[in-house]
């Protein structure tokens, strides 16, 4: 739905359903009750996400023509999509094959091809559409490699798709990009290393590529690259590192370059007592978000400062008595709506930043709620579903609209 601060959405990561029938079944049973609550006046943007099954089902003209009826027929479009879980997403053990195939494999590439030829069949005249991607690959899957090696692997793998974007903007008129997402240990793992790739890697590569397989001038070519490539700002990842929002949308303005969009999600924070005994009760309120579906990365904080990284909660909690911790902040997407679990807090100041910085000076035309860990949230914090959403929906509209989410 537009708002005032660009499109906002929800990621429909959150239904279930790796085939096409079935998330499109799921898409019929919510998004129409959804939009009669928030967006009830107009039009109903989607974030959809599609496993490389689903895609290769959507892509058939028979059920693309069935999907663009029912869209026009509920008031709704798809603008953005999430491009980043390939293989299952629910009710399987995902853990770090959420990046599975990476960046380095012809896989990642003909998939997210794919979903750019459906993405342009339903974007609507006059919008551009994104989709988020993989931090090129999981850092463990390589650390006996070359680093140079990696990155220009996976580099060269992505500016085939940048390719592909330059030639439906010529054909199309319509603006397409992908937008990378920095996730803890990946191999791009927060801004300072999407930074240091986008300079090192990406503009230098793509320049040369883009010259050679489209003769574009440097110029062009740097510029098609800024267009086409952009980066996914997922709130609960970067507050996961600790990042100064300000600072990173300042060096992407320094830099120009451009956010394809914000996905508003939130993880979990606790301070780490040094009294043995409290600092056994925030850990074990820790425990009750340790399940095994989806990687729940740890970073925490030192005493001097510097921070750890822990690959998943299990590792945190075998190092809970490390008397160096000051705090802990744990990728688990819990909900927006709520700041206080106890023993421990949400990271909905780092959302409020954010949003604030949008409002404030824009960087960014889209926005999307993105909450995936319904099923697996512990019993207590659990909703319908559909009411979930609307709750989160209404919780950032509030605060574009008056500062106070609610």
């Amino acid at each position: 739905m537009r708002t005032s601060h660009g499109l906002l959405t929800y990621c429909t990561n959150i239904h279930a359903g790796e085939n096409w029938i079935d998330h499109f079944a799921a898409l019929k049973q919510n998004i129409p009750g959804i939009k009669k609550r928030i967006s009830a006046s107009q039009s109903f943007g989607i974030g959809l996400r599609l496993s490389h099954e689903a895609s290769l089902q959507l892509q058939e003209k028979s059920a693309l023509n069935d999907f663009k009826d029912w869209l026009k027929k509920e008031d709704c479009y798809v603008f953005t999509m999430n491009g980043f879980p390939y293989g299952g997403f629910h009710r399987t053990k995902v853990k770090d094959q959420v990046h599975a195939p990476d960046w380095t494999t012809p896989e990642r590439v003909a998939y997210t091809i794919r979903l750019f030829n459906i993405l342009i069949m339903l974007l609507p005249d006059g919008m551009e559409g994104g989709i988020s991607t993989s931090p090129l690959s999981y850092k463990y899957w390589h650390s006996g490699a070359p680093e140079q090696d990696v990155f220009e692997k996976t580099t060269k793998n992505i500016l085939q798709v940048v390719e592909h974007l330059i030639r439906i903007k010529n054909d199309t008129g319509k603006l397409l990009h992908l937008d990378i997402e920095p996730e803890p240990d990946g191999l791009l793992g927060n801004g300072p290393e999407f930074f240091d790739w986008y300079d090192r890697y990406l503009l230098p590569l793509g320049t040369v590529y883009l010259q050679q397989q489209l003769g574009l001038t440097t110029e062009k070519a740097t510029q098609a690259i800024k267009d086409h490539l952009q980066l996914c700002y997922d709130v609960c990842h970067f507050a996961v590192g600790y990042e100064n929002h300000a600072a990173i949308v300042k060096e992407l303005e320094e830099k120009k370059i451009k956010v394809g969009k914000i996905q508003i999600s939130a993880a979990l924070k606790a301070f780490i007592p040094e009294d043995q005994t409290k600092r056994e009760k925030v850990i074990q309120a820790f425990r009750q978000f340790n399940e095994s579906t989806y990687l729940h990365q740890v970073v925490a904080r030192q005493v001097d400062g510097t921070l750890k990284q822990y690959p998943d909660l299990p590792e945190a909690l075998n190092d809970a008595g490390n008397p160096s911790t000051k705090e802990w902040r744990s990728h688990f997407h819990v909900p927006l709506f709520v700041e206080d679990y106890g023993l421990l807090k949400s990271t909905q100041d780092d959302i409020r930043d954010v949003l604030s910085i949008q409002k404030q000076q824009p960087f960014t035309k889209h926005l999307e709620v993105e909450t995936y860990t319904w099923e697996v949230i512990p019993d207590a914090l659990k909703l319908p579903l559909s009411e979930s959403i609307i709750r989160e929906m209404e919780w950032v509209m509030s605060y574009l609209s008056n500062g106070v989410g609610r």
